[in-house]
């Protein structure tokens, strides 16, 4: 996630990346990570199934879940079987989405065999337009004998978007959802790519892309940034209102000419092939924190009132758009 220009280790052979994708291992990170401070106490409640996601998401035995890997096929079968639980049903097209595609590795670029998974929520005011919530479910994988586990990068954001899903079955959307785990993330937004170029309906009948990459780390800033707002400022008036959850609150920005390199996210993570396609995004996630692309990233760093603030953040938010959307 998150790192339009990357700079290689001396002594490997200096590669054209591909714009809107996050370090590998053997990258060096643009932007230097901010010091964690201290979280602050929080009444809201923290969801299990919310941390029992994220917590066996980024186990080792996964591997760093990356593209193609079999960690990535396990954390596959796992999302899956989640929504199955939720009682999310499949597309028409299915509830996978296979795609081969070149993405990029150490060596410069390979073939890359992804899976994308989908599911459907039907919308109760506007089921012929839909709200894409996204997260990428793929890590880095595993490098010199350490394992990247990405907790928080982005075995986070997929946690949020199942526990989003698991609201919307309880009290179903105006428009129609799809969820969307990305692979191929780290790869170059491979699976992201192959989404719009494949799309399970028309890209004129999706209304917004929301994108969650990397939302337990709140505690850096106390901010849930959302980017996108400056390129769709209609969007903005919708979700400023939402007032901070515990320890955490929104910060709009990251998104406008003045934000450059690292701190410019408009393509920093899958939203981006949303945004390049033309169709409106709003991408939500934390800031920078010292285990950012690193094999500390685990599920123990992790404080769950400051991701279960951030995740009833994200949710409140969705809840406001889908609400005024289309109106």
């Amino acid at each position: 996630m998150r790192h339009p220009i990357l700079a290689v280790l001396p002594g490997l052979a200096v590669v054209t990346l591909l714009a809107g994708c996050e370090t590998l291992p053997w990258e060096k990170a643009e932007a230097t990570p901010v010091a964690v401070a201290a979280s602050v106490p929080t009444e809201v409640a923290v969801p299990p199934q919310l941390l029992e996601d994220v917590r066996i998401l980024s186990a080792d035995d996964m591997e760093g879940r990356d593209t193609g890997s079999p960690g990535g096929e396990r954390a596959r079968a796992y999302i899956v079987a989640r929504l199955e639980a939720i009682g999310v049903e499949a597309p028409p097209m299915g509830r996978l989405q296979p795609f081969e595609a070149e993405g990029r590795t150490r060596e410069g670029s390979k073939k890359f065999n992804g899976t994308n998974i989908l599911g459907l929520i039907p919308g109760t005011r506007v089921a012929d337009r839909y709200i894409v919530v996204s997260a990428h479910y793929d890590h880095v994988g595993v490098s010199e004998g350490h394992i990247y586990n990405g907790a928080d990068d982005n075995a986070s954001g997929v946690a949020t978007m199942l526990e989003l899903a698991t609201r919307l079955k309880a009290n179903p959307p105006e428009h129609s959802v799809i969820i969307v785990a990305f692979d191929g993330e780290e790869r170059g937004l491979i699976g992201a790519k192959h989404f719009v170029e494949a799309p399970p309906v028309p890209l004129s009948s999706i209304a917004l892309n929301i994108n969650y990459d990397m939302t337990s780390r709140a505690e850096t800033d106390g901010k849930l940034w959302v980017t996108g707002t400056y390129q769709h400022a209609n969007l903005r008036p919708l979700i400023e209102g939402v007032g901070a959850m515990g320890a955490v609150s929104l910060a709009f920005g990251k998104d406008t000419p003045a934000d450059t390199g690292a701190d410019n996210w408009v393509s920093s993570s899958d939203h981006g092939a949303f945004h390049r396609a033309g169709l409106p995004f709003l991408y939500f996630g934390v800031d920078y924190h010292p285990d950012y692309h690193r094999p500390s990233d685990d599920f123990e760093r992790i404080t769950p009132s400051v991701f279960a603030s951030a995740t009833e953040l994200a949710i409140s938010a969705f809840r406001r758009l889908d609400q005024g959307l289309d109106r």
